[in-house]
């Protein structure tokens, strides 16, 4: 190998060879440097016979610096042509070396015009070349190949010609950061350097958009982020985000943080609010929402931007971000209008199995949706005290402005009421979302309830500064009517400051009732009206021709609103969530009854002390309408879940057990007789089936119904405001009285078939024996309990012979109402009495009942 061999194995071996854009580089600088030694040397050899030259030692000490500056100017140079993909040079790519340039290049003919022909780039030109390069508005005509290799390369053309300033500017900002893991150190300041630059330009695109034509940056961020999701660069693209913001915020003379954000989320609601429940892209969209709510001061900003125009307007709330999001559903965008809609299509044409599969499907996303709700409003709850602030006001106002909802005209005027209040999505969705935040306590023995305080619901109209300090942003509760009735000496002590648990507990239940409570009357009358509309029908189809077709269309359009709603309410999560607060509110209520306000939960005992201070004359009725309504439905829609969760149903039990007999812990008497439709909705219940048709289970069930400790005491309960009803309202609303009793004989029927529930409703005897007792004196030798609990059975014996004597009353009243369903003529007229003719087996049944009970009456005497 020769020596210039040699020296070439040398120079392409030696490390610092990386330092130059090319081997031949390399070789000349070192070329440079043995003329410098040589000069040196024989500098040295002369150095004994003439004086020391210091001009000599300082040009040569200058060249070997210039030689230095050279090459790093080089280095400066490829590197932020690396990560820009810009450049000055225009000359044959043949002539320049390929080692540590990029193959594709912008070329900024203006700049380097404009530098008098400089060739290469450095920190002083930088800030001025990428200017240019984000003027430019259509980098892709301006691309060079920078090394002699002409193959065609579409992804280094795509990254040097990227026209979006935003993407453009975070690639940059990748590549520098590549950069800064790979220099030597002597370049290391120079890659943060243009890193930072990446970050200061998109700042000041940001701030100034106008600048840049034809680019519309904000729907550029948002796409950045939207493709980031939808690839593994997510974090990337948060950290490059995070600088950016912090740019932002330390710069706002020009626009606040808040302007530059405001046009990015409008964007976001006007691609969102069109998107279905089902749709993936709608999944990538609620990735960014999500990072919203954890980006402190992004989050700050949404919260602000979702305060509606108009807060006492309820349909306003649903025309923010976050209320075009709670929109998303299954159910008809627009109410009553099938066409277009993407669920349950011509329903009688597709079999059960493909219903179940969609409705699977439905359930599945529904899932998914919810989750990521919930994690948003956490997020924000948890992000710091004003976000949490301004998010319960957002919540607060929203109830208050859709109270309407609950209210009888609003669904006798479903025009008005879908231009004034939000939708039934909305609050389907948003009380989904509630639930889950009301997991961590909606256990029936958790500590965490007790610490519930209902005077919160007695606060009027706060200001915002109170609202903030004692955390109260529910309004208008002081309007709801109670459990019971303010006593007038009891004084009320407000907190100076209630738990998030206990504004929680209130928004969610409030929730509740303002939308699954509509949704679930919705759906009992569309089944109604599809049973109705089958009969007519299959009448028709007898017959044929037009009004068989009209019938079929109606039927079909009423199927798909019906199996749509049925499919956004039943889905198994929610109802799972809704059934463990239900269960823990059940249990909450019976402690209040209990009078305790400690931090431990009391046992029941029976015979229930005296009200004392109670809190619940603080309880809104809502809170037991929605206990009530949740199993009501449970039982109509979703049967396999009240199985499927015997604990739950004890909880229920007790709650009807304390509540329903009882007029001093509930007030209201149609409440109360709601709690009897309650109870036939949790017990076991044996129906008549069509054939083919598989029995539901009910092993559960009974076991928690035949094994219950309190069953004397229900019993009691359930006979004692059977006998209330009679007095209760008009004397002549029997059809009234008779709904409330109806669900009564299915319960009563049930217990005389359960040793436990039968011998407390023997009675005739009983009331007998404890008179006779009463009359001869026996009673007064007792202790003052042992007596007061005599007069307490006699009592509730009493009440029971008044029961079986009202039954019988009013039975041959049962036979006329029941016979007035056919009306006479289609006049709408019932039958009267004298119209009635049963046969002759029926009459002799019905006499001999009356003649029966007649004899029982008289032998009650005039306690009974």
């Amino acid at each position: 190998m020769t020596d210039q061999g040699n020296n070439n194995q040398n120079i392409s071996q030696n490390p610092f060879a990386a330092l130059f854009s090319s081997l031949a580089d390399a070789k000349q600088f070192a070329s440079g440097q043995k003329q410098c030694q040589s000069q040196s040397e024989s500098d040295n050899s002369v150095s004994d016979s003439i004086d020391d030259n210091d001009d000599s030692v300082a040009e040569i000490s200058r060249s070997f610096r210039s030689r230095q500056e050279l090459c790093e100017q080089l280095n400066v140079n490829h590197m932020i042509q690396r990560i820009f993909l810009i450049t000055l040079d225009n000359s044959d790519p043949s002539l320049r070396g390929s080692n540590g340039i990029p193959p594709r290049c912008v070329y900024l003919e203006e700049v380097a015009a404009d530098l008098d022909g400089q060739d290469w780039l450095n920190m002083d030109t930088i800030e001025q070349a990428l200017f240019s390069r984000l003027l430019l508005q259509e980098p892709g005509n301006h691309l060079i190949y920078m090394t002699s290799c002409s193959v065609v390369n579409l992804s280094a053309d795509r990254d040097a010609g990227e026209k979006r300033a935003i993407p453009y500017l975070y690639a940059c900002y990748c590549r520098a950061k590549e950069e800064i893991t790979k220099v030597p150190e002597k370049l290391l300041s120079y890659a943060v350097h243009c890193k930072n630059f990446t970050v200061s330009n998109a700042r000041t695109v940001l701030l100034t958009p106008e600048i840049y034509i034809s680019q519309n940056v904000y729907e550029q961020l948002l796409d950045l982020l939207l493709e980031a999701v939808r690839g593994a660069q997510f974090e990337e693209v948060v950290e490059f985000l995070d600088e950016v913001i912090a740019s932002l915020l330390a710069d706002q003379e020009v626009r606040t943080f808040g302007e530059v954000m405001v046009p990015v989320f409008d964007i976001f609601q006007g691609r969102v609010k069109d998107l279905d429940l089902c749709q993936l892209l709608l999944y990538s969209y609620l990735e960014i929402l999500l990072y919203f709510s954890r980006q402190k001061d992004i989050s700050k900003v949404l919260m602000e931007h979702i305060q509606p125009k108009d807060p006492n307007s309820g349909i306003q709330y649903q025309k923010t971000l976050l209320g075009a999001i709670l929109n998303i559903s299954c159910l008809l965008k627009t109410p009553g209008v099938v066409e277009n809609h993407g669920f349950f299509l011509n329903p009688s044409r597709s079999s059960p199995q493909e219903m179940k599969v969609q409705e699977s499907n439905i359930h599945q996303f529904m899932g998914q949706f919810h989750d990521k709700l919930y994690q948003i409003l956490k997020n924000l709850l948890q992000q710091s005290s004003e976000t949490r602030h301004l998010l319960l006001s957002w919540l607060g106002g929203c109830l208050q402005a859709n109270m309407g909802r609950a209210k009888i005209w609003a669904n006798q005027m479903p025009e008005i009421f879908f231009q004034m209040f939000a939708s039934d999505a909305f609050f389907l969705n948003l009380g989904a979302a509630l639930l889950k935040l009301c997991q961590p306590f909606s256990r029936p023995y958790s500590p965490k309830l007790l610490t519930f305080n209902p005077t919160y619901c007695l606060l009027k109209e706060l200001s915002e500064e109170e609202q903030r300090n004692r955390n109260v942003h529910a309004r208008g509760l002081d309007k709801e009517t109670c459990l019971i009735p303010v006593p007038p000496q009891q004084t009320v002590e407000f907190a100076q400051s209630y738990s998030l648990l206990t504004e929680n507990l209130i928004l969610t239940q409030l929730t509740l009732y303002l939308g699954f409570h509509r949704l679930h009357d919705q759906m009992v009358k569309m089944n109604q009206s599809l049973h109705r509309l089958q009969g007519t029908w299959r009448d028709t189809q007898l017959s044929g021709g037009a009004a068989a077709a009209e019938l079929r269309e109606q039927f079909e359009r009423l199927m798909t609103i019906y199996l749509s709603t049925k499919a956004a309410t039943t889905q198994l999560a929610m109802l799972q969530n809704c059934l463990n607060l239900q269960a823990s509110c059940a249990t909450l209520l019976v402690q209040l009854s209990l009078g305790n306000q400690g931090s431990e939960h009391i046992p029941l005992i029976f015979p229930l002390p005296a009200l004392e201070n109670s809190l619940l004359c603080f309880v809104p009725e809502f809170f037991a309408e929605n206990i009530g309504d949740f199993f009501i439905f449970l039982r109509r829609f979703a049967d396999e879940v009240l199985e499927s969760s015997a604990e739950s149903l004890e909880h229920v039990l007790t709650f009807i057990t304390v509540f329903m007999g009882n007029v001093d812990r509930m007030k209201n008497p149609h409440l109360r007789a709601k709690l009897a439709e309650v109870l036939e909705a949790v017990m076991p219940h044996m129906e008549t089936l069509s054939p083919g048709a598989v029995q539901p289970i009910m092993f559960q069930r009974q076991r928690v119904f035949s094994t219950y400790r309190h069953a004397p005491q229900l019993a009691e309960a359930l006979i004692t405001v059977f006998v209330d009803i009679e007095f209760t309202g008009d004397p002549h609303q029997f059809e009234q009285k008779f709904n409330y009793r109806r669900p009564m004989y299915a319960i009563l029927k049930y217990m005389w078939g359960e040793e436990s529930y039968r011998e407390s409703i023997k009675y005739l005897s009983k009331i007998k024996i404890l008179q006779l007792e009463r009359d001869r004196g026996e009673w007064d030798s007792l202790a003052p309990d042992a007596r007061r609990e005599k007069e307490s059975s006699l009592q509730m014996f009493g009440q029971l012979g008044r029961f079986h004597n009202i039954m019988s009353n009013e039975t041959i009243g049962t036979l006329a109402f029941l016979t007035s369903g056919k009306r006479r003529e289609r006049n709408q007229i019932p039958l009267t009495m004298d119209q009635i003719r049963p046969n002759e087996e029926l009459r002799q049944q019905i006499m001999k009942w009356l003649a029966d009970h007649k004899q029982s009456n008289q032998q009650m005497g005039p306690s009974g």
